[in-house]
């Protein structure tokens, strides 16, 4: 069997596949190859990275991180994980603004792709990046920072301007977080108060399966100071799994007890390696004013959805500028859809989904199962970007061509 994605669902048609162990190493290998796209930690569910000529991992980049205190920021190589580099950053006093639910994901393909924590002050995570290394076409190494015209066309790409080695990320001191799980939410409080709900915590998570009349979890994500208020939910009495069958030993610690902002602020444990693939996912993106009417939107066809999906999550993520996110220019709420994996069963449910929500201006996940994309307001604007950086579209794919075409 061929080299797969985490989720198994699809197999890589690379003809060649590099695993570099230095910088010098990739740009040797961009300026000899015709066509390269480039792996991280394969945590996408679609053909994002996949190519039939030469694929790069940069998981093997060995450079340690290097922090600025001066600046406030580190530089990493962009295959690490950011469990990996939230370790290292912990021990020496520092932290990043937010996480995502998974700790295993690389920092280079989760900013590539707009991957996001939740909070509605915390923007995705992408949108901690001071600066990236980027070897173009011709294996030059370029160097983008925040500031420069280029960049916020450079950090959300796709893949599609070049390899990224390098990172340079903001933080800020260490904190502390304390994780509450609350139960059954009234499916009518969610409505009713949902923009209390939404900035209830530093972080905040529902995971529900659309049926019934309550809201299956509320996640609380709380900072130093913060008290919890489950708006009529009831306290869990024991640690919780996302879905409530599953055993929760994968997941961070919960009850409220204090602990270190990247113990607390991902669902899991970097440790282990939650649901073995064993899952598709689907996660589209509107206006966060406009959670309620999503909310009704997804019920409409919930009759498609529930024999599909093992749990769906609810949070909200800051607006940003960068040009490709799906968060850019308005502050959003996230619909994610963890579903069993079965392509057949579920490519016609997210087709529903996408209709069910068209009014609502969606945007998906470029990482993960989706059909359509609406053209992102500053495509022109990237294309003309790439026409520079890549003239030759020498890190282009048929991903790229089917969503970032030109009218």
């Amino acid at each position: 069997m061929g080299l797969t994605n985490w989720a198994g669902n699809l197999t890589f048609g690379a003809a060649r596949v590099h695993r570099p162990g230095s910088v010098d190493q990739v740009r040797e290998v961009v300026a000899g190859a015709e066509r390269v796209r480039v792996l991280g930690s394969g945590h996408s569910f679609n053909d994002i990275a996949d190519t039939p000529a030469d694929l790069v991992s940069v998981a093997g980049l060995a450079v340690e991180p290097r922090i600025d205190v001066e600046a406030g920021t580190v530089t990493v190589a962009g295959g690490v994980r950011y469990g990996e580099l939230a370790t290292f950053l912990d021990a020496e006093g520092f932290a990043l603004h937010n996480l995502g639910s998974l700790p295993h994901i690389s920092v280079a393909g989760a900013v590539a792709t707009g991957t996001h924590g939740s909070g509605v002050a915390s923007g995705n995570l992408a949108t901690a990046v001071a600066g990236i290394e980027l070897v173009t076409a011709d294996g030059d190494l370029v160097r983008i920072g925040r500031g420069d015209a280029d960049f916020p066309g450079s950090v959300v790409s796709l893949g599609a301007l070049g390899v990224v080695v390098g990172v340079t990320l903001d933080v800020r001191p260490s904190y502390t977080i304390r994780q509450h799980i609350f139960e059954r939410l009234p499916r009518t409080v969610l409505d009713e108060r949902w923009d209390e709900i939404a900035a209830a915590g530093y972080s905040v998570s529902l995971f529900t399966g659309w049926a019934g009349d309550t809201v299956d979890q509320l996640w609380l994500k709380l900072a130093d100071g913060e008290e919890p208020d489950g708006f009529g939910a009831v306290p869990a009495r024991r640690q919780m799994h996302p879905i409530a069958a599953m055993s929760p030993v994968s997941c961070t610690e919960q009850g409220g007890v204090p602990g270190p902002w990247h113990r607390r602020l991902p669902h899991f444990k970097l440790e282990f390696t939650p649901s073995n693939g064993e899952e598709l996912q689907t996660e589209f993106f509107v206006a966060r004013q406009d959670a309620v009417e999503a909310f009704a939107a997804v019920e409409r066809v919930r009759h498609l959805v529930t024999p599909v999906l093992q749990i769906s999550e609810i949070r909200v993520v800051a607006a940003d500028d960068l040009w490709l996110s799906p968060h850019y220019g308005r502050d959003s709420v996230a619909l994610h859809f963890t579903w069993i994996r079965d392509e057949a069963r579920v490519a016609p449910v997210v087709a529903a989904l996408e209709s069910a929500l068209a009014h609502l201006a969606p945007r998906p996940h470029w990482g993960k199962v989706f059909h359509h994309a609406a053209r992102p307001e500053r495509l022109a604007d990237f294309l003309a970007l790439r026409d520079r950086l890549d003239p030759s579209r020498k890190f282009g794919n048929a991903f790229v061509e089917r969503h970032l075409a030109a009218e």
